[in-house]
């Protein structure tokens, strides 16, 4: 009787290899409530002003997460790459503003309120995994949040869009289309980043950080979810 042949198995790359060991994670993440009901349109308008304001709030760290990390990282590549994105990413905080005041919410209270707790979290373990454990646990962070807008942003925006029967310009979602459209070549830029990256120590801080990030962000969905049992909105203090 003869061996059966061994199948090879294509090598898995950096970026295959860090949606594998977050996959568990990430279908944690998607299975929360609100998530659903945003795609089908079934989220009350003040909630989704809610998830506006902490996306401000999250949003508006972006740039400096970004320069954080090019500070404290010795990877060129990586540090242009860094430098690219915070001229794509500035600005994007004020998008979210004039959305919550185009759908008749309190742009100024927003801007002047606390982040929820959940939101707070997500940024502290933003800066202290990139300040006190590698720069490129940032990369952990950008993977699930322009992943998930890449998978959500557009179809949540076209389904809420239709409920709240905006107007034809989109009035209130500029975020919403404008990161969905843009985070899929954001996406593609990623995985080349990560593939590329000649760092054999920063999967696994990658890998960590965005573990991590599926259940903190996840967080700010799971209080929205909550909300929704007290009535229509209550957690970003932005209506």
């Amino acid at each position: 009787m003869t061996d059966a042949p061994q199948i090879a198995h294509p090598q898995q790359t950096a970026y295959q290899q860090l949606l594998a060991e977050t996959a568990q994670a990430r279908g944690a993440f998607l299975s929360i409530p609100v998530l659903s009901m945003a795609m089908d349109g079934a989220v009350p308008l003040p909630l989704y002003r809610d998830f506006l304001g902490q996306a401000y709030h999250h949003v508006r760290h972006t740039c400096r997460l970004l320069a954080l990390a090019a500070a404290r990282t010795d990877d060129d590549v990586y540090r242009d790459a860094l430098f690219a994105y915070i001229q794509e990413e500035q600005g994007h905080e004020r998008w979210i503003l004039d959305d919550i005041a185009a759908l008749g919410g309190d742009a100024g209270r927003v801007a002047a309120s606390p982040p929820g707790a959940a939101c707070r979290a997500l940024l502290a373990f933003a800066y202290d995994a990139i300040e006190r454990v590698s720069p490129y646990a940032l990369l952990g962070m950008v993977h699930v949040l322009e992943g998930m807008s890449t998978l959500l942003a557009s179809r949540a925006a076209d389904a809420l869009r239709r409920a709240y029967r905006s107007d034809a310009n989109g009035s209130g979602f500029r975020y919403l289309t404008s990161h969905g459209a843009l985070d899929e070549e954001h996406v593609v830029f990623f995985q080349r980043l990560v593939d590329s990256l000649d760092a054999p120590a920063a999967l696994p801080v990658i890998t960590d950080a965005a573990n991590m990030v599926y259940r903190l962000y996840g967080d700010i969905f799971r209080d929205l979810s909550r909300g929704l049992d007290h009535g229509q909105g209550s957690v970003g203090h932005a209506a």
